[in-house]
């Protein structure tokens, strides 16, 4: 089998993916997840559409992943937004935990092992247990607030991944009004006192009420669940310093000394929308689900977030909605095609080894425009060779069988036909037929509108209306 190679943030090279353990090919996977204060936005999708990616396709490669995937759910965001709200930090979270996965199935995410919350019981135990062996070690303090935190000049290491001028960001760094009184700029918070701003939230801790730091609740749960070591731990860009570099310093500072936090760092590049920073002040601000409500499909998102390489910075634009749009409809035309052609089939043939190119281009830093130039090249080859005869079914079959391996990682796949519909779903098609019958257009709309915000796209055929999964 061919080696898998990755970027690896820490030493800034393309290095082969190896399990700890050649007996059960196991790999660990960490990823970031949401800070559930707000419903989770495409540029946080991006992150979460590559991770799929490459879990799809070491698995495609015969490893097995075990992901955990976090889900921040106290802090600052969050504590504001509960007592703006007026409700309970668990009452203003729940519902976009709720959305963050119902969106995460709409774009077709494989479902993490575990999704640890940071205000969990366990959790937080685990989390002042770590902090606890950091100021026993030497390697974290109390200061006068009451807080607790980290300090870095303890850890030599500090700055390695993200490549920083610890001593420029010891100088440089701008000070919040309540840390003067931390030993260092750079220090970071491990547990934060309790202040009347936090209202109900904190938990009783050795160092008196407060609640964990972002960085330390990633740490604990990390540790926590897939052990001292993990394989590779996924991200965004904007995630390497401070709060990766932060996750380095404290684990390996709290844990045997024998062993790295993690042996392959992987960040995705930032997203744009239109050319510019995505921001609500810009009015290029999308969630999931508002382009649902534009019409357009989980799947037609999942496309265009998937098919720039995760190291460059993707320009989110309608423009490339649309041709995601015209490249599923192609690919969904070919399946059908496919379909037809091998009915009758008594046998499979294997196609052109040309094509397992398409998995040796994810090996090389899933390289998915390669990849997806070898799909496109394949559908165009087969498609003369069924527009001329000579496309046998068994050739036909053998297709089919690569195309699903295919979309076993890029998860592309055509689904429901009309007759697998979910009731309710079933009813707004049959009440869009009757008003197409019966000529009123805007009801037609309307409910095709609907369907759409629903997750479901309709189209119009001459043999009827075909409804399927976006």
């Amino acid at each position: 089998m061919a080696d898998t190679r990755i970027y690896n943030t820490l030493s800034r090279s393309l290095e082969t993916v190896s399990p700890r353990s050649e007996a059960g090919r196991e790999l660990s996977l960490y990823t970031c997840g949401p800070t559930v204060y707000a419903y989770a936005h495409i540029g946080n999708f991006r992150a979460y559409v590559f991770e799929d990616l490459l879990q799809r396709h070491l698995q495609e490669r015969g490893f097995a992943v075990r992901r955990v995937m976090n889900l921040t759910d106290v802090d600052d965001k969050t504590i504001r937004g509960a007592h703006a709200s007026g409700t309970a930090l668990a009452d203003y979270t729940r519902p976009f935990k709720e959305a963050f996965f119902q969106d995460a199935k709409t774009l077709r995410l494989l479902p993490a092992e575990s999704y640890p919350e940071a205000t969990d019981a366990a959790q937080i135990v685990r989390m002042i247990a770590m902090i606890a062996t950091l100021m026993e070690r030497g390697h974290a303090y109390r200061a006068e607030d009451g807080s607790v935190y980290f300090r870095i000049s303890s850890f030599p290491g500090y700055g390695k991944l993200a490549h920083v001028d610890l001593e420029g960001q010891r100088q440089g760094a701008r000070v919040a009004s309540d840390e003067y009184d931390k030993e260092a700029v750079a220090d970071f918070a491990l547990w934060k006192a309790w202040v009347p701003e936090d209202g109900a939230v904190g938990w009783e801790s050795p160092w008196g009420k407060g609640r964990p730091g972002w960085h330390i609740e990633c740490s604990a749960m990390a540790t926590g669940l897939l052990g001292e070591t993990i394989d590779i731990h996924c991200g965004g860009v904007d995630n390497i310093f401070p709060h990766h570099e932060a996750e380095i310093a404290q684990c390996e500072c709290a844990g045997s000394g024998h062993a790295p936090f993690v042996r392959y760092w992987m960040h995705c590049a930032h997203l744009m929308v239109e050319g510019s920073k995505m921001a609500k002040s810009a009015g290029n601000f999308f969630t999931l689900r508002d382009l649902l409500a534009q019409g357009w499909t989980g799947r037609e998102v999942r496309y265009a977030l998937l098919a720039v390489h995760y190291r460059a910075s993707l320009n989110f634009t309608i423009e490339g909605l649309g041709a995601a749009r015209t490249a599923l409809g192609r690919l969904d035309a070919w399946h059908e095609r496919l379909v037809e052609a091998a009915r009758g089939a008594e046998s499979v043939e294997k196609p052109d080894p040309a094509t397992e190119e398409f998995f040796t281009a994810l090996d090389d830093d899933l390289n998915i425009s390669e990849a997806l130039a070898v799909l496109f090249e394949t559908l165009r080859e087969s498609n003369r060779g069924m527009d001329q005869g000579m496309l046998t079914p068994a050739q036909a079959r053998g297709l089919l069988d690569w195309l699903k391996r295919v979309n076993g990682v890029l998860a592309l796949e055509p689904e429901a036909r009309n007759e697998e519909l979910p009731k309710e779903i079933a009813k707004l098609v049959e009440d869009r037929a009757a008003a197409r019958s019966a000529k009123e257009w805007k009801k037609s709309d309307e409910l095709r509108d609907e369907l759409a915000v629903l997750g479901w796209i309709i189209k119009d055929t001459k043999d009827g209306q075909r409804v399927t999964k976006g």
